[in-house]
């Protein structure tokens, strides 16, 4: 039986089903809220989130995983005889990784990293591989090996509905936000590097996942039977099922895997975001 322990942190996104499916452990990133602290998906539920971020005028913060967190959770499952393998949010987006770095050097054991260079639906996606190989019993040498080599085929686009969050978070400047919400400017985004970047910007919703989907076209041609789909939301459900629609419409799919955006995420971007990531298996 395999003995190894797989943990990731709340900056990577894949549904509650497959979290439970494959008794992931998830380490929790803070956000903090009007002056109040919550542990990112157990003191607030997603859905609670994005209301308060639709009626609150303040920014909610975040707050990395600390190197306490990932030592109690390292040492738990050690102590039970795993070995752990740990795939992290962007190590260059957070100091989350660093913190785990940290108690990795801490402690005995076998203790596996995995900087994904990745966010949310992105880090998803490895994280997915690696529970799928996991399950199969594969050789931690080649799920490793698999991981770096599936980095560089993960593409991860979104776009948010309004650039309201992103000024607040001092992403772009007021001035920028403002003219852009006026002309009704979408931004294209896509995670490069391990930082979020734009690529390009248009001009309503229709235009924005047209462009969305000419990119995945392009990168990925109009066969995606043999990769990985991952979709990520927030409050937006009816925006969300027109973009699932048009997905299915322009290209041949064989499974779509869909989550609610975590706050950890949507605490800079807002509710209203809409993402695609899509990779080899």
């Amino acid at each position: 039986m395999n003995n190894i322990k797989l943990i990731c942190d709340s900056l990577s996104d894949i549904p509650k089903e497959l979290i439970d499916k494959y008794d992931i452990h998830v380490v929790p990133l803070t956000v903090i809220f009007d002056g109040k602290e919550y542990i990112d998906g157990i003191d607030l539920s997603k859905q609670e989130f994005y209301k308060m971020l639709r009626n609150s005028e303040d920014m909610p913060k975040t707050s990395q995983c600390t190197y306490i967190q990932f030592r109690d959770a390292f040492k738990r499952y050690l102590n039970k005889g795993n070995d752990i393998l740990y795939i992290g949010g962007s190590s260059v987006a957070s100091g989350t990784f660093q913190s785990a770095m940290m108690a990795k050097n801490d402690l005995d054991g076998n203790i596996y990293m995995v900087d994904t260079q990745n966010l949310s639906i992105g880090s998803g996606c490895l994280l997915l591989s690696a529970a799928e190989m996991l399950e199969r019993k594969a050789d931690i040498k080649d799920i490793l090996n698999h991981l770096e080599n599936l980095k560089e085929s993960v593409k991860v686009l979104f776009t948010v509905d309004t650039l309201e969050y992103l000024q607040k978070g001092g992403r772009i400047s007021l001035a920028k936000a403002t003219i852009g919400n006026m002309l009704n400017i979408k931004p294209v985004l896509s995670i490069e590097e391990g930082l979020v970047k734009p690529i390009n910007q248009v001009r309503g919703k229709k235009q924005v996942v047209s462009k969305i989907l000419s990119l995945i076209k392009e990168n990925f041609g109009e066969d995606l039977t043999k990769k990985r789909i991952i979709l990520g939301f927030g409050d937006n459900n009816k925006e969300f099922n027109s973009f699932v629609e048009k997905l299915k419409e322009d290209f041949k799919i064989d499974e779509i895997i869909s989550v609610n955006v975590s706050t950890c995420i949507c605490a800079h971007s807002g509710p209203g975001i809409i993402g695609i990531a899509c990779c080899d298996k």
